[in-house]
């Protein structure tokens, strides 16, 4: 089993910066990739950025170039840097390990961007 703790959400003006982390422990040698995903009020749950054991990282679209996934292996952290927000970016972000047992899940942190 794998236990995801999430932090670093919050409230921030439209062009504002966020970083999120997701702390791991339990089997964490069973993970294959990390990722990020959000969920906004009446929406489906989205992808918003991975990144694999290797380093292979993934984007939505509508975060290229403004977000950035990293992780320290050292700390079994992943990163999620969140820069130019947008008032779309709204939502409960939760962290992923995608593993050889199936997908885990943190219990999700709020982010909220004004107008």
């Amino acid at each position: 089993q794998v236990r995801l703790v999430e932090s670093g959400g919050g409230l921030v003006q439209a062009g504002g910066s966020l970083r999120l982390s997701c702390a791991a422990s339990g089997r964490i040698f069973i993970v294959n990739a990390m990722g990020w995903y959000r969920q906004a009020p009446g929406k489906q749950r989205e992808l918003v950025a991975s990144i694999t054991s290797g380093g292979s990282t993934n984007y939505a679209d509508s975060v290229k170039g403004r977000f950035t996934i990293s992780r320290d292996n050292a700390k079994n952290t992943v990163y999620l840097q969140m820069n130019s927000l947008k008032p779309e970016d709204t939502a409960v972000y939760y962290c992923n390990a995608d593993t050889i047992y199936g997908h885990y899940w943190g219990q999700g942190t709020q982010v909220t961007v004004s107008s």
